[in-house]
């Protein structure tokens, strides 16, 4: 079925990867925001496992070992944000735009000689049955990372909402104090999900620059961290409208796309600086006033915690 000349099974399978990547990092943000930290480098965690990824999967050959590579990047990167905010009790913004600088300058650096190269190919999971007429291109016809990518939402919702371990880092995002006087050592937990949350970006990353976009160019990953970090709010920090707001996101940018590609009278510049906007909006309207949205958050987001205190 086209509309406008643009085929829907074409743009929804098209929307389910282009969301992997920004999925990834919003859903290891929302873990993070969840244990009460705020980072806001997820940008540079997620160009660093775009690179770091891109690295190992051409020495190695193995598009897995991309992914482990970068999430491995990421999950380093973030430990230089835990050891600034959970040890020095460094501001967690600053901290976090830093970390964007800094990883978008070392991937940058890192990068030189890999222009033009091409990585290993990540196949569909399905194989020929991605080819079934409509069912196939949008439910079989995807690598293992799709559907990685919604399983690890459906494992995080479990984990936060029916075990014990996430009622710890709820209660450590909720009250710091409190936690810790029932005996929880909130630095160690904290940095747990500040490294996941960085793993998880760091994959978003690596799948950026294996198969969305399967080369390496610099600041390959476009706002795509700042777009997940707008996700977390208009997600009401509850993973399952992660996800769809992943997919929304995602299909703003894949929509974009195709419609410059059937020649649109919109300009150019509008449809491109579309999703941006709209994440603008996004965070605006869900962060205005006492909105349901803002009553949500953690409510020790962004506060520094000292045992000593």
């Amino acid at each position: 079925m086209d509309i406008a000349g643009i085929n829907l099974v074409t743009l929804i399978a098209s929307l389910m990867v282009a969301a992997v990547p920004i999925l990834l990092a919003a859903i290891g943000e929302l873990v993070v925001e969840k244990s009460g930290v705020l980072n806001l480098g997820v940008e540079g965690m997620m160009i660093m496992g775009a690179i770091g990824g891109f690295m190992v999967a051409v020495a190695t050959g193995s598009p897995l070992m991309g992914f482990i590579g970068g999430a491995i990047g990421g999950a380093v990167l973030s430990l230089f944000f835990a050891v600034l905010t959970l040890g020095f009790l460094a501001n967690q913004v600053a901290t976090g735009l830093a970390l964007t600088m800094f990883g978008l300058g070392l991937s940058s650096l890192m990068g030189q000689g890999y222009n033009g190269v091409k990585p290993p190919p990540t196949g569909a999971l399905f194989g020929p049955l991605g080819d079934i007429p409509v069912i196939g291109p949008i439910l079989l016809g995807h690598d293992w990372m799709v559907y990685f990518s919604i399983l690890i939402v459906a494992v995080v919702w479990w984990v936060l909402r029916y075990t014990r371990t996430g009622l710890i880092i709820r209660a450590v995002g909720e009250s710091h104090d409190a936690a810790h006087a029932l005996g929880y050592n909130v630095a160690r937990i904290r940095l747990l999900c500040i490294m996941f949350g960085g793993a998880m970006a760091g994959l978003g990353g690596a799948y950026v620059s294996l198969v969305r976009v399967p080369q390496w160019v610099d600041g390959i990953t476009a706002g795509a961290g700042w777009i997940a970090l707008a996700i977390v709010v208009f997600a009401s920090w509850k993973p399952w409208r992660v996800l769809l707001g992943a997919y929304l996101f995602g299909g703003i940018t894949v929509l974009q796309l195709r419609l410059q590609a059937a020649g649109s009278s919109i300009p150019v510049e509008y449809l491109s600086m579309a999703p941006y906007l709209i994440t603008i909006l996004v965070l605006v309207i869900m962060s205005s006033g006492r909105s349901k949205a803002a009553l949500n958050a953690p409510a020790a987001l962004g506060q520094n915690f000292h045992a000593s205190r």
